[in-house]
């Protein structure tokens, strides 16, 4: 998030971007673009290589929306950390909801339990987005 929006970004696009964030349940911001992202961290309990990690690398859920179009839709996207066993919950939640995912692999070597990070993506109103992602990820606390 290095460049704060330097654009003129319309009061429209920041009340979007902020109903985004809090029904997702994170903090949200606009970067130059216009794009709205939002972050937030997940109560994961992870050791890497033995060693107990907090990190955000490892923790945090990003969700995004940007290229909003006349209609109301925009490019969507979003992340997370899973545990390998609820990898197949989470992809059939998304997937039911019409949301794409678009990879699934690991981040690190050695974690305990076991860590997939799955991408998904969508055009659509980011506030459906917002809400069928929370519906989908709702499971994982």
């Amino acid at each position: 998030m290095a460049n704060k929006a330097k654009a003129k970004v319309s009061p429209q696009f920041k009340r979007l971007c902020t109903r985004f964030g809090k029904i997702l349940g994170g903090e949200s911001e606009v970067d130059s673009g216009p794009v709205c992202f939002v972050m937030r961290l997940t109560n994961l309990r992870e050791t890497i290589l033995g060693r107990r990690t907090l990190s955000p690398l490892v923790r945090a859920q990003m969700f995004s929306f940007e290229s909003l179009d006349k209609s109301g839709r925009a490019l969507c996207l979003g992340e997370t950390a899973v545990h390998q066993n609820q990898v197949n919950r989470l992809m059939s939640n998304l997937r039911k909801r019409g949301i794409k995912v678009t990879a699934l692999h690991n981040h690190w070597l050695k974690e305990n339990p076991r860590l997939m990070y799955m991408h998904w993506e969508a055009i659509e109103n980011p506030i459906v987005f917002a809400r069928k992602t929370k519906e989908s990820i709702a499971f994982l606390g």
